[in-house]
């Protein structure tokens, strides 16, 4: 009787996209680990195919950001014995790997891989929503600020003590 295989977790692919060039990204050690076969054979099938990964969908990292990674990156750490910088898979071609790699298991978990970028824009948008927000109720707060210094001065002047009557005499004159 055949296993299942266990589930796939977006939140693990979540976790694996990087910020690098201003570029959400999955490493191909990552991506290879998703589809379920060797980082080998993955970047041979990308290799075979070269001319489908555009820059906009793969470009390999230069050692800085490769030190940079492996710095961030705990699961990663084996990347800093390679002699070879890693590809770095934009979504678009994370979406090219698993066809290259003509997998059943990479055809079926693309489908994660695009969701999983889906959640992160999505979660990137709802920030921007929430810092707009933000910056919206600041200037109503320093526009009420003032409203509210002006009021607190009118107090002010109506809390002080009535300044002293001048010296002049109350009562009749004598003529």
């Amino acid at each position: 009787m055949p296993t299942n295989p266990p589930p796939i977790n977006v939140g693990k692919i979540t976790q694996s996209i990087l910020l690098i060039r201003g570029e959400k990204v999955i490493i191909d050690s990552d991506l290879a680990d998703i589809y379920g076969v060797t980082t080998k054979a993955h970047n041979q099938a990308v290799r075979r195919n070269s001319d489908r990964f555009p820059p906009d969908f793969a470009f390999r990292l230069t050692k800085q950001e490769k030190e940079e990674v492996v710095t961030i990156c705990d699961h990663l750490e084996n990347l800093k014995y390679s002699r070879v910088n890693p590809h770095a898979f934009t979504e678009h071609g994370a979406i090219m790997a698993a066809s290259v790699l003509n997998s059943p298991k990479a055809i079926e978990v693309s489908v994660f891989v695009v969701r999983a970028f889906v959640q992160l824009r999505e979660s990137i948008q709802g920030n921007k929503d929430l810092a707009a927000k933000l910056a919206e109720l600041e200037r109503k707060l320093s526009s009420h600020d003032r409203q509210i210094w002006v009021v607190i001065e009118a107090i002010r002047q109506l809390m002080a003590p009535e300044p002293p009557p001048d010296d002049k005499r109350i009562g009749f004159l004598k003529s």
